[in-house]
């Protein structure tokens, strides 16, 4: 896809004014990105992959984690913020060449809304249409599809992951908005929400497991939880983050820890201790199939508070 039009999208999509800005620039390694600024938050979003970096309400550190070795370079994930994994989560069904966790995190997306709202937040909607990828991309996918991805930033962050089948026949797709969350030391952390629920432990070559009480961090985890669809609240002792989700009955939770982070190589020193993925997804059991011309939204809120 073209690298975006700074110029162009500034003259079309920019706010400036008294109670909000939204800019776009250039970002390191030439990728673009959006920063945006109201009364209630700012953010920053990198155009490939629609990727959010930042989110802070006023007045608080960053909700959001992101590596002190992230690389921002095109085609390539960034380490942390909120990558998008779509059209499939994890390894791809048949062909292991395919990216992991598909190719919307790696592709840029276009712009197609901008606007301050009344309640004051600010609210972007990017759009992922298929048939405008790169042929290699279109042949892994080669279903018609388009992803419309509806950021709305304030004291909350609301995101809508909205799937439209543009072909002629059912499609099913897996997906996760990967949320990199920032804590002070996840070592303290308590994960509610999840207790009695079956997980997938992939570390155990993926057994089915039940939770037993709150999810504490000191070890490796990576896990599918299934039939989630309540609220997840990660205890961060100073303060608290709501998760709340529709369209997603999949939550994963992942910390690399120590060995596995030291092998990744863009972490950071330690940065295992300050981070948290808890995932919406549409994961294991709960792909979704759409049916010809049909839609599938994966929404959540994210929420702040001590």
């Amino acid at each position: 896809m073209n690298t975006p039009d700074i110029e162009q999208l500034n003259k079309e999509y920019s706010i400036n004014t008294s109670t909000s800005s939204l800019q776009f620039k250039n970002g390191s390694g030439d990728i673009p990105l959006l920063n945006i600024k109201n009364k209630h938050a700012s953010a920053v979003i990198s155009l490939q992959g629609a990727h959010i970096l930042s989110w802070m309400p006023d007045g608080e550190e960053d909700v959001i984690w992101l590596s002190e070795d992230a690389s921002f370079k095109p085609g390539k994930s960034v380490r942390g913020g909120i990558p998008i994994c779509w059209p499939w989560f994890g390894a791809h069904e048949t062909n292991s060449s395919y990216p992991a966790h598909g190719f919307a995190r790696t592709v840029n997306w276009q712009v197609s809304n901008a606007q301050e709202l009344p309640t004051g937040e600010t609210q972007i909607t990017f759009n992922l249409n298929t048939d405008q990828l790169p042929e290699y991309l279109q042949l892994m996918w080669p279903d018609k599809t388009t992803a419309e991805y509806i950021i709305t930033v304030g004291k909350n962050l609301n995101l809508e992951l909205i799937t439209h089948n543009n072909s002629n026949q059912a499609i099913t797709i897996g997906q996760a908005l990967h949320t990199y969350f920032n804590v002070n030391n996840v070592t303290d952390v308590n994960i509610y929400g999840l207790e009695d629920k079956s997980y997938l432990d992939k570390p155990d070559n993926f057994k089915q497991k039940k939770q037993t009480g709150s999810i504490t961090i000191d070890q490796e985890v990576d896990r599918v939880y299934l039939k989630t669809a309540d609220d997840v609240i990660i205890d961060d002792k100073t303060r608290k983050i709501t998760i709340s989700k529709q369209g997603s009955e999949s939550t994963v939770v992942w910390n690399p820890w120590q060995e596995v982070a030291e092998k990744m190589g863009d972490l950071g020193e330690d940065g295992y201790l300050n981070m948290l993925c808890v995932e919406s997804a549409n994961a294991a059991d709960d792909t979704r199939t759409i049916n010809a011309g049909g839609h599938h939204i994966l929404s959540v809120c994210y929420q702040l508070s001590r």
